[in-house]
This record gives structure tokens, sequence and C-alpha cells, in this order.
């Protein structure tokens, strides 16, 4: 695996290149010179909102070419310096371990999803028969992350990638929330979400992961908008003031702060999985990062340590074998919180140390769920050693 961090401007722009499966060593190269040169399969690029993301792009897919390169805008970077913001990551995949196929679906509120799922399942066949020997497959998806697209088109993606196990991320803009993109073919798409196939000889584990548990507090969601995710009442009140009394806070002084300290849960099956705020819109409702509807009840979540609980499952995912690195979509949230807790530090520690590149999300998805407040990823292990295969 090769990899790269570079700041908003250019792509070629020096920086430190983790060397990856194809290493002779353990060290670390000074510029991203040799990751063109490298045969690669495919290349992964998360970009910052700051930089001219069409100019990035194009100039990205004629420095790679022919090697397809797919990417998104995001909210933050994750590289080998853990958390950075205003960079681009890069992360090569090179044919020796690795073969991918990547599908562009566009329009996403309007347009016919079973091509797209038609040309998914060609593709997995294709990869069967091309490296019969190869075992381990995942498949990785980035979707324009205002979109409000993700829960409806992760259910549809299920369907088509069978016993595949999938994990994404919502291309972010910052704090901003005003226009995320998606990378294919030299253009950077709206409305718009990439998918890419992997198929490879190395193993692979997919995870997410959380530090919340839910408590007692409870709320019902009383008048919704599911399409456009706001909740305008919640216990038969206004939105955003009966959140602000449950929660002790003046209504006026809630904030993506507040949203990333009190996080909500909604349970599905056995598990919880966050619905998360993204903001209090003018008349007080409240807009959702994910589906909500009238009648889910949602509950107050408690909070482990984010650091302590980090180190645990990087443990995890090292045994029994350390990976030899990790791709990971990390929520925006879960980073804003870090911060507000002066942990943020601390959590880019881990995060080096464990060789977890990839970005910050405006939300995550895992198999056919789109959640919030997360950490999602694959952790990839050399060819050599064995590893408790995919799983969630």
């Amino acid at each position: 695996m090769r990899t790269a961090h570079v700041d908003g401007r250019h792509p070629k722009v020096a920086a430190q290149l983790y060397q990856g499966l194809s290493r002779q060593t353990d060290s670390t190269a000074d510029s991203t010179s040799d990751l063109p040169n490298v045969d690669l399969e495919l290349v992964v690029m998360f970009v910052s909102p700051q930089g001219d993301i069409a100019q990035i792009t194009a100039d990205a897919c004629s420095l790679f070419a022919p090697v397809p390169v797919i990417g998104c805008t995001t909210a933050g970077e994750i590289s080998q310096d853990g958390y950075g913001k205003g960079g681009i990551v890069a992360i090569g995949f090179p044919k020796s371990h690795f073969i991918a196929r990547c599908t562009l679906i566009e329009d996403l509120e309007t347009s016919e999803v079973q091509p797209a799922l038609d040309r998914i399942i060609r593709n997995r066949h294709q990869m069967a028969q091309q490296a019969p020997d190869w075992t381990s497959e995942f498949a990785f998806l980035m979707v324009d992350g205002l979109s409000r697209r993700e829960d409806a088109l992760t259910g549809q993606l299920a369907a088509g990638l069978g016993p595949v196990p999938l994990f994404g991320g919502s291309a972010g803009d910052g704090d901003a929330f005003e226009h995320t993109s998606v990378l294919f073919d030299g253009q950077a798409h709206d409305n718009a979400a990439v998918l890419a196939q992997i198929r490879s000889r190395c193993p692979v584990r997919v995870f997410k992961t959380d530090n919340l548990t839910p408590t007692d507090t409870r709320m019902v969601v009383t008048a919704a908008d599911p399409g456009q995710r706001r909740v305008h009442e919640i216990n038969a009140e206004p939105a955003a003031r009966e959140l602000a009394r449950i929660l002790g806070k003046d209504p006026e002084q809630l904030s993506t702060f507040t949203f990333a300290a009190h996080p909500l849960l909604v349970r599905l099956g056995d598990q919880h999985h966050v619905r998360a705020i993204q903001r209090v819109a003018p008349d007080g409702a409240l807009v959702f990062f994910s589906a909500i509807d009238e009648g889910m009840v949602l509950a107050l979540a408690d909070q482990q340590d984010m650091v302590r609980h980090l180190e645990q499952e990087m443990l995890h995912l090292n045994s029994p074998a350390a990976p030899d690195m990790i791709l990971a979509c990390d929520c925006l949230l879960r980073r804003i919180d870090a911060e507000q807790k002066q942990q943020a530090n601390a959590v880019s520690r881990i995060l080096s140390a464990n060789r977890v590149f990839g970005f910050s999300t405006y939300g995550e998805q895992v198999n056919s769920m789109h959640v919030n407040q997360t950490l999602t990823g694959v952790a990839i292990y050399p060819p050599t050693v064995s590893s408790e295969g995919s799983e969630v």
C-alpha cells in the first residue's frame, strides 16, 4: 500500500510517503514522486475543500494515468500525522496485491440504481475470475454528504454486493456544510457517489466502532419531514426547545459542539446507531445527518472516554497480527468532540501509530446502514499473516 499526504495546492507537493505492502523496509520516503511510478491498480484521494477541487482532480488524473483515480472532499484528513486539515491524502493500491472496479452513481435523487447494481454484480464475477485464489473482498463507498440519499443508497447497494462487506463515508466541506463532491475520472461530481469494489490477496477486516452507550433518557419524534431529515417536534414540543430542555441548555446556544457532546441513539434490531444533528434550522427544527421519522424513539447517549476506547479498538484490530494499514472514515462530530475535550492530539497519536489513513466525514456507511459519529474502515493485513477475515 502506498499513501501520501500533501498540501491542498497540488498532488505532487513533497510529503511523507508510507511505503506499505510493497515496501522493502519500514522507512518512509521524502516525496510523492515514487507513487506514480509504482504499478498501481487504483488511487484514492481525500481532498480538502480549501483547494481548487476541479484543478486538483484533473491534475491527479493526468499525473496517475492510466491508473483510475477516485476520491472525495473532506471535513478534515487523516494522514501519517493523524488529524489534519487543508491537505490531500492519496492512497495507492498496488496491482501486486489488489484488483479493483469503480462505479460512478450519478443524480442520486432521480436516477435508477438498477443499472449500477447490474454493473456491481458483473464486476464481482469478473474479479473472481481474474483472481480466483484471492479471497478477500470489500467495497468502499464515497457519497455526496449533502445529498441526503445515503440511507437509501446504502441499502440498495447492499443488494448488489451480497456477502461482500461495505463501508464508506459521506464527503465533507469542512464545517461549512455548503458544497461536497466525489471525484471520478478527472472530474468532481455533485449529488453522486463512487463505489470501489476491491479484491485482494491480503486478509482484510471491515469494522465499525463508537464510544457511545444509551442512557435511560428517551424522547419521541412527534413531527418530522423525513425527506429533508428535519424534526419539527420532540415529545409534542418544538424540537430545538425540547432538546435544549432535556440537555439543560439555552435553546439559543445549541451548536455543533453541543450535538457532538450529546449524541442521540436509535435502536435498530439489537444495536444502537447514532442519529446525529447537523444544525438548528431558522424555524427551530433540528436538521439531522441521517434518516429520521415520526414515531422514532431517541435515547441520549453516554460517552466512554474516546482515547481509551480507540486504544482498545486498535488492540482488537492488531490481533492476531498488526494491519499493514487501516483505511478509515471518521465522523466530523467525533473529531469536534475530541477537540472540545482536549483529546484531539491523543487521538491523532493513536491513529498515526496504527497507520490509519482516511478522512473526516459527514456520516459513515457500514453494510446496509448509514450511521453517524462512528469510525468505520477496513484493516488490511500483510498477505503472509492470517487474520480473522472480514467482519463487522
